[in-house]
């Protein structure tokens, strides 16, 4: 366990102290996702919900490998963030609904049948069965072609399923959908449709798709403002992953602007998109999250708080 700890750590260029990380917090989690899956027979579904930047993907990785290697319980997962609807057909959303919609983030720009055959096949698979799991290609805002989506052969008897609304509940009122949060919501979206149609999908189809987890854990952030901070870092780091000034012997893909790598401008007013669902996330769900993480502001994650289901 201890060599693939490393490796993971290495691999994810994680400070050697994400060590302590692991034996505090992930290793205890995936205990708890394992004897979860010990008392049922079926595959289980875990929902991992955090705003942007708090580490979900990392802790996902950490737990699958984990969890399929040292507790030997098949298990794959994905991001909703990878059932983001193809550019086109956001385009065509922000056409007949609301401008906004053209935006990737928030319920109503995901593919929820698409994420749907994916849990089922994973469920239904055997030993030799693939399963094409999805990608998103956040550099270029468009989906991968299917030929390079990565493949889980087998059977999942764990699936998780990571993302920043995932689980989210929809608003109380329509007092409250009507309070702008932010100027985006104040001068693009002055009537309110394009957030009451975000909340009705969090009603509908998110709701019915949230309702399969077997357990939901939280990663809460300390504040919003953390949340953009960290929203910047992670996109200067898709930035120097994904392109490179062109100079004398160094190849490039393409310009920023082919990239779609955001200013920091940009990033202030794509948090705005996201920023009502956050806010209210970080209040009410950590009163039925059935585990709460919470993350600090230097990103280190205290201990895993579970509530046990009755």
């Amino acid at each position: 366990m201890t060599n693939t700890i490393r490796t993971l750590i290495k691999q994810e260029s994680l400070p050697d102290s994400y060590a302590d990380t692991v034996k505090k917090t992930i290793l205890p989690l995936a205990q708890h996702l394992y004897s979860l899956k010990q008392a049922r027979k079926e595959p289980i579904i875990i929902g991992i919900h955090g705003a942007q930047g708090t580490g979900k993907s990392t802790l996902t990785l950490f737990l699958r490998e984990l969890l399929t290697n040292h507790y030997r319980i098949p298990t794959a997962s994905f991001s909703l963030d990878d059932l983001y609807l193809t550019r086109a057909e956001r385009e065509q959303r922000a056409s007949e609904i609301h401008p906004l919609f053209i935006t990737r983030g928030v319920p109503g720009t995901h593919d929820l049948a698409l994420g749907q055959n994916v849990i089922d096949q994973l469920k239904a698979a055997h030993q030799d069965t693939e399963t094409a799991i999805p990608a998103f290609d956040k550099s270029r805002d468009d989906r991968y072609p299917k030929a390079q989506w990565p493949v889980f052969t087998g059977g999942a008897d764990i699936i998780l399923l990571e993302g920043w609304c995932v689980g989210a509940a929809p608003a109380g009122s329509e007092e409250e959908l009507m309070e702008p949060v932010n100027e985006l919501e104040r001068s693009e979206d002055l009537e309110g449709l394009w957030r009451r149609n975000v909340n009705s999908c969090l009603k509908g189809e998110y709701g019915r798709f949230f309702s399969q987890f077997d357990s939901l854990i939280m990663l809460r952030a300390p504040s919003m403002e953390c949340v953009l901070a960290w929203r910047t870092l992670q996109e200067q780091k898709l930035r120097d992953r994904s392109w490179v000034a062109p100079k004398e012997g160094v190849f490039y893909e393409g310009t920023e602007n082919e990239l779609r790598i955001m200013s920091h401008e940009e990033i202030a007013r794509f948090i705005m998109h996201y920023e009502r669902i956050t806010r209210a996330s970080l209040q009410e769900m950590p009163a039925r999250a059935d585990c709460v993480i919470n993350v600090g502001e230097d990103h280190s994650f205290g201990e895993p708080l579970i509530r046990q289901r009755q």
